[in-house]
């Protein structure tokens, strides 16, 4: 049998670093979310913190709420960074359409969906 790994501990560091004055510890919760690349957690954490007061959030929840936000927001950049690479010829909404240029396309249609149906099946445009 090989020897089990041996199980990380960190309380030498979380306590080595426990006296930080408020500046020191702004600064080193910058300059650590940069060296993690961790953008929208420096971004948010301002608000995060005041939001975590008023709402007396725990350390865990803290935590959790600073990293769904980071999450999220990654989410959201590489949906846009998939888009740009798709390399579309022009970006296209229905907002933008022009529905006065053809007569023949009514933006509502005049058939509603069958009552109960719940279905984008039953409708007679799907």
């Amino acid at each position: 049998m090989s020897p089990a790994a041996p199980a990380t501990t960190i309380t030498p560091t979380l306590r080595r670093r426990r006296g930080l004055t408020e500046q020191a510890a702004v600064a080193a919760v910058d300059q650590a979310c940069r060296r993690l690349r961790l953008p929208t957690v420096r971004a948010v954490l301002d608000e995060a913190l005041t939001v975590a007061g008023k709402e007396q959030l725990s350390y865990q929840g803290f935590l959790a709420e600073l990293l769904l936000a980071e999450c999220d927001d990654r989410d959201r950049r590489s949906s846009i960074r998939r888009v740009k690479a798709a390399n579309f010829p022009r970006p296209k909404w229905l907002g933008d359409f022009d529905f006065d240029a053809n007569p023949n396309i009514n933006p509502q249609p005049s058939t509603p969906w069958p009552p109960g149906t719940g279905s984008a099946k039953a409708h007679p445009y799907a």
